[in-house]
């Protein structure tokens, strides 16, 4: 039997970040995070294409909003104090045509109010910038950048480790049990660990571990994949750093665009398809009681029959190489079949509602002795730090 202060479910890089504020917070207070994979990072974070959001797209007051600007600052901090690699390089939000306009406006207007740094700019300015776009107008958010979050992670174990707390890996949690004192999470292990407060940031697995919690999920996680290709060695040149399009309103997802990687390298993606199972990355991969739990949940269902024809065009894009280039030639017309490798997927942890509709903001579910963290997509490991501080912050009262 371990005992704890406080357990934290999930070695993502928002569980990580959560317990090295709560070790820097509370430095007394012990802390034991339980990854159920054999290293840390291994899902959404480990899949991550490593941008530093500047936090332009989101409401303004929004937990997003709030979060990324805060924690991109922290974020910059941290990787600077451990010497971790980032960069800030900058990037370009791309008109099209005219339909684009209005939307590229509300996009400027909500990262002025969110106090992000960013111009709109003409196609002069754009070529400059990015000589190898299309687009008509953009918006230039000089303060985006890329990271590896993968170091960051391990960095933040290290850090947990040197200050007394644990972290403990191929510690999937089986069972959970609270009474008013205390909770005991029991690993398949048969590994039981005795704590005053649980912290869930499960990712693709939240709900599920909150409903272990005794709490009833107000979400369902349903996994869409994300594709991605590489531009060869020979096509790089086509981007200088970050080419994104002007997002579809209706959706939380940014559309095909091309990312500068800090280990090098231009990533061209993603897409956003239904995964076959939480983890099923490979597009051969299937869960038969995944597909089964999301296809019997009825905000599924509701959100299949409202957007189906957006379905079909994200499989088509999935299916067809060409369609994903032409996807892509939008942004960067030169772009050819040939210039493309593929590259590894990853899977958004999406948040759907009872009435089919997709959660945008982070969602943070209270019980006695639990924090469920039920929703954090992008830009969460760019806010991860300042998401640990704001959890840390109502932990507190709870263990004093």
């Amino acid at each position: 039997m371990i005992a704890t202060d406080v357990a934290i479910v999930g070695g993502g890089i928002v569980g990580l970040a959560t317990a090295y504020q709560l070790t820097r917070t509370l430095p007394r207070s012990r802390v034991v995070v339980l990854e159920k994979e054999a290293d840390v990072g291994r899902h959404q974070t480990g899949h991550n294409s490593g941008v530093l959001h500047s936090g332009i797209y989101y409401k303004p007051g929004s937990l997003k909003a709030i979060n990324c600007r805060l924690g991109k600052k922290l974020m910059e901090e941290f990787c600077a104090a451990e010497g971790i690699p980032y960069e800030i390089c900058g990037k370009v939000i791309v008109a099209i045509d005219e339909s684009d306009l209005p939307a590229l406006e509300r996009i400027y207007e909500r990262g002025v109010a969110n106090g992000v740094v960013c111009e709109k700019i003409d196609k002069a300015r754009l070529a400059e910038l990015e000589p190898h776009s299309a687009g008509i107008r953009a918006i230039h958010v000089p303060e985006a950048g890329i990271v590896d979050y993968k170091a960051v992670c391990h960095r933040l174990v290290e850090r947990i480790r040197e200050a007394g707390g644990q972290v403990l890996t191929d510690a999937r949690v089986a069972k959970i049990v609270r009474t008013r004192e205390k909770a005991v999470l029991t690993t398949v292990a048969g590994e039981q660990v005795e704590t005053q407060q649980i912290v869930n940031c499960a990712g693709l697995q939240c709900d599920r571990v909150t409903a272990l919690s005794g709490q009833k999920p107000e979400v369902k996680i349903i996994p869409f994949r994300g594709e991605y290709f590489e531009l060869k060695p020979e096509a790089a040149h086509l981007c200088k750093n970050l080419i994104y399009p002007v997002p579809d309103p209706a959706f939380p997802f940014l559309g095909v665009h091309f990312t500068r990687m800090i280990e090098g390298g231009v990533e061209c993606g993603p897409n956003a398809v239904l995964a076959m199972g939480r983890e099923a990355y490979r597009k051969t991969d299937f869960n038969l009681s995944d597909v089964m739990e999301t296809m019997g949940y009825s905000g599924f269902r509701k959100l299949a029959f409202k957007y189906w024809k957006t379905g079909l065009g994200e499989m088509w894009r999935s299916a067809s190489k060409g369609a994903f280039v032409k996807a892509l030639s939008r942004l960067v017309p030169e772009i050819r079949a040939e210039h493309l490798e593929p590259a590894p997927a990853g899977i958004r942890a999406q948040a759907v509602a009872p009435d089919g509709g997709m959660v945008d903001d982070f969602l943070i579910q209270e019980a006695e002795h639990v924090i469920n963290v039920n929703n954090a997509p992008s830009p969460a490991a760019t806010a991860s730090l300042n998401i640990g501080k704001t959890i840390v912050e109502r932990l507190v009262p709870r263990l004093t």
